[in-house]
C-alpha cells in the first residue's frame, strides 16, 4: 500500500480469503491482503475485534478456519520478530540485557545450546542500533519501561531479518519513551527496510507513522493507505479528514 514502494519489494505474507477465528467462531472473516517489504501497518479496532487472533494466526500459534495465509521464503527461513505486551512479571525477569537480546536467536540455534559468533555479533550489533549496548552487562528489572521495550526490540531483530509484529508496545511508556520507540520503528522502517505490523490503541499517534492500516471490526474489514483511512468516517474522528499525518 505504500507510495514508496520500489520494484524489487516482494510481497512478505499474503492472505488469501482467510477467515480467521478460534474454536471454529469467526472473528475476522475473508480477509484478503498483502503485506509486502517496507510496509508499515498499523493493525487497529475495537476489543474483541479480532487483533488478537489475527497475529496468533500470522505467528503461526493457529491456523485459519478457512482460506490459507502464505509466507515468503525469506519470512519462513528467517521468522517473524514477534514484541508482545508485557506482564509485571516479563518486567522482573531477572536476566541480563545480553541474556535477553540473545535469546532472540534460540529457535534459529538447531538443537544446539550454544550461539555462534555471527549471533553473538548480530546480537551486539542490535543493541549497538537501539543504543542499549551500555546497557549489556544491566539486570533488565532495573531498566525502565523505555530501555525494556528497547531490549526486547533489539531481541525481535535477532528472531528476524524482514518482518516485525509488535503488540501495544507503547502501553505504559511515558510521552518520551513513546515518541523514542516510534521513532526507532521507523528508523528499522526506512533504513533497514523492515516491514513492521503494529497493534495499537494509540492510534493518534501510530498513524503518524504508519504508511497503511488495517482496520477490524465485527468480522468486516478495511485495508488501505493511511491517507484513504482519513477519509473514511472512522478517521475523520481522528485527523478531521487532515491528510498531512504522514
Amino acid at each position: 500500500m505504500t507510495e514508496n514502494r520500489i520494484s524489487n519489494d516482494k510481497i512478505l505474507l499474503s492472505c488469501q480469503s482467510a477467515c480467521i477465528g478460534y474454536d471454529n467462531k469467526i472473528v475476522v472473516k475473508d480477509l484478503a491482503i498483502d503485506i509486502w517489504e517496507r510496509d508499515y501497518i498499523a493493525v487497529i479496532g475495537e476489543n474483541g475485534s479480532g487483533k488478537s487472533t489475527l497475529v496468533k494466526t500470522l505467528l503461526g500459534l493457529q491456523k485459519t478456519i478457512s482460506g490459507k495465509i502464505i509466507m515468503h521464503e525469506e519470512v519462513k527461513n528467517n521468522g517473524i520478530g514477534y514484541l508482545p505486551q508485557q506482564t509485571q512479571v516479563q518486567r522482573d525477569f531477572p536476566a541480563s540485557v545480553y541474556e535477553i537480546v540473545i535469546s532472540g536467536f534460540l529457535n534459529s540455534s538447531k538443537r544446539t545450546p550454544f550461539y555462534s559468533t555471527g549471533q553473538k555479533k548480530a546480537a551486539y550489533k542490535n543493541m549497538e542500533l537501539l543504543n542499549i549496548e551500555r546497557l549489556k552487562k544491566r539486570c533488565y528489572r532495573e531498566l525502565s519501561g523505555g530501555q525494556q521495550q528497547r531490549v526486547l526490540l533489539a531481541r525481535a531483530l535477532c528472531a528476524a531479518h524482514k518482518l516485525l509484529v509488535l503488540d501495544e508496545p507503547v502501553t505504559g511508556l511515558d510521552p518520551d519513551a513513546t515518541v523514542e520507540l516510534y521513532e526507532n520503528l521507523r528508523m528499522l522502517n526506512q533504513e533497514l527496510n523492515m516491514t513492521i505490523i503494529m497493534v495499537s490503541h494509540d492510534i493518534r499517534n501510530v498513524l503518524i507513522y504508519a504508511d497503511t492500516v488495517l482496520q477490524l471490526k465485527q468480522s468486516n474489514w478495511f485495508y488501505g493507505t493511511t491517507k484513504q483511512f482519513l477519509n473514511t468516517d472512522y478517521g475523520r474522528k481522528y485527523f478531521g479528514g487532515n491528510e498531512t499525518c504522514n
